[in-house]
């Protein structure tokens, strides 16, 4: 459905042209960074692979139009320096007018910085950190929720549902991680919780210098804010070390690998999400089947993301080309048309950004991991608007 409405107002469009724009050639490409390689490539790929169907599907209208549509994808490894080189080499190619990017907030929040300066439209289908958008830049946008109430929802779970008392907090030391650590905190505080740890670490094999003060504690639940390498490798050694405590963590662990990670030991564990699984959305089941006949694997959550980060440059893109009568928009044309856009029908839902390039409402998720096997079971879903803040002019 959403690929015939995308095409027919291609084809609209094409009808009032004039037929000496139809002759008319260029170049337009959307890029995307995410981490292609490294340990969290699992992620990074599926947001690649949902950008890439988009981009596949409007090649032929474009073409029509006179322009070559070419996707072109960046691995940003998921560090910071590896984000900003690449977006130095993006903003040098004046082709490129959309960003969809990135999947970690430290890697988006320096890069982002490059592409403010060269006005390229920036839509992220997975950054949470509220400094993304609470810096009010006029061309960076998100499609996804905020940590300032993702975190929160996974301390609400822990209170109000779960009626559990005290916590120990653990983060990877990394701006996403220890951001959603730090709102899980606060709200647990208000909340009466017992916060009885709060550790940052790197560690990447061995855990037992946190686990035994962890187990000497005896919390009632566990919270990680990270990503799933450590914390499926953190559940997996907490469960030999024989801690019971329940276990939870951001979407950094809305992952197939968490499964693959942890192993038996998943079970049971809870994760909150900004990207809720395939079958929490109407659209999804096409949006599933074509994704499987086009790369042969099953969709994951960030895919439908990364699809409708760039479903909303196209869109913004063909909006000015219409403007424009045919001729090729400018970076900031394009930027302006993303902010501008309502109630657009991507899979994921309607997408309407507020004046921080916020949704102007988002779902957040909490599944449980009922057996071995991903994504996990929805137990409850929030749908939010985002915090309004005070922004700075770009």
């Amino acid at each position: 459905m959403l690929k015939r409405i995308l095409l027919s107002s291609f084809f609209v469009f094409l009808t009032l042209l004039p037929a000496a724009v139809w002759a008319q050639k260029g170049t337009i490409k959307i890029a995307v960074q995410a981490p292609l390689s490294g340990e969290q490539a699992a992620l990074g790929e599926h947001v690649k692979l949902g950008a890439q169907l988009a981009v596949e599907e409007a090649t032929k209208p474009f073409k029509a139009l006179g322009f070559d549509l070419v996707f072109v994808p960046y691995d940003d490894q998921a560090k910071p320096e590896v984000g900003v080189a690449n977006a130095r080499n993006i903003v040098a190619d004046p082709n490129v007018l959309v960003l969809v990017g990135h999947f970690n907030s430290g890697v988006a929040l320096p890069s982002s910085e490059v592409y403010k300066d060269a006005m390229l439209a920036m839509i992220s289908p997975a950054n949470t950190a509220t400094e993304i958008t609470d810096r009010g830049y006029a061309n960076v946008n998100r499609v996804c929720g905020r940590d300032d109430v993702q975190g929160p929802v996974g301390a609400r779970f822990t209170a109000q549902d779960l009626k559990l008392k005290s916590v120990y907090i653990i983060h990877d030391k990394t701006l996403y991680g220890q951001g959603v650590a730090d709102n899980f905190r606060n709200e647990a505080n208000k909340l009466g919780l017992k916060v009885l740890g709060y550790d940052g670490t790197e560690e990447r094999a061995n855990f037992s210098p946190i686990i035994t003060p962890m187990k000497a504690k005896n919390p009632d639940l566990v919270y990680f804010g990270g990503i799933y390498h450590q914390g499926g490798l953190l559940l997996k050694q907490m469960r030999e070390k024989g801690v019971k405590a329940a276990f939870m963590g951001p979407d950094g662990l809305d992952s197939s690998e968490m499964v693959k990670i942890a192993g038996a030991q998943v079970v049971g564990s809870y994760y909150t999400t900004v990207a809720g699984p395939p079958a929490a959305y109407p659209e999804s089941a096409a949006f599933a089947t074509k994704f499987k006949q086009r790369f042969g694997k099953e969709v994951e959550s960030f895919a439908m993301y990364g699809y409708d980060a760039a479903l909303v440059g196209i869109k913004a893109i063909e909006q000015t080309l219409q403007t424009n009568g045919g001729k090729k928009p400018s970076r900031a044309e394009v930027s302006a048309a993303v902010r501008k856009l309502k109630n657009f029908k991507g899979v994921t839902g309607s997408i309407t950004f507020d004046n921080k390039g916020d949704p102007v409402k988002a779902k957040y998720f909490v599944l449980q991991f009922e057996k071995r096997s991903y994504p996990g079971t929805v137990v409850k879903v929030i749908e939010q608007q985002a915090p309004q803040a005070l922004v700075k002019k770009s």
